[in-house]
């Protein structure tokens, strides 16, 4: 079953302090980034926040799950959502914990698109 729109618009509008929240959908479900880092997903309207140890140091006990077959665990975030201060605080903690996103390189154009200009 795919995520809903909804629901992905209800996370971001949870974490929405807690940095530049977007979202792209892959493969029917959801990325969700803050600071252009993926920070969680939503696979079957569930929110999956990525596991980092900082993340685990601030929530102590927490649930782990899979967001789909063969992932690593994550954490299970829905239970935080309602407190808004406690998933923002999750987010971004777990964004400050990851690495910056590599940059892109432009493409260089092939040869047979340079020769067709010509």
């Amino acid at each position: 079953m795919a995520s809903d729109q909804s629901y992905v618009d209800y996370v971001c509008e949870q974490i929405a302090d807690a940095g530049v929240i977007s979202h792209r959908k892959m493969f029917g479900e959801y990325a969700v980034y803050c600071n252009e880092k993926v920070v969680a997903l939503v696979c079957d309207n569930q929110l999956f926040v990525k596991l980092t140890d900082a993340g685990r140091s601030m929530l102590g006990d927490i649930t782990e799950g899979l967001p789909y077959p063969g992932a690593k665990p994550w954490i299970v975030g829905d239970e935080y959502l309602e407190d808004v201060e406690l998933i923002t605080k999750l987010i971004r903690i777990t964004a400050d914990a990851l690495p910056a996103p590599a940059i892109k390189k432009p493409k260089k154009k092939s040869a047979k698109k340079v020769a067709k200009k010509k």
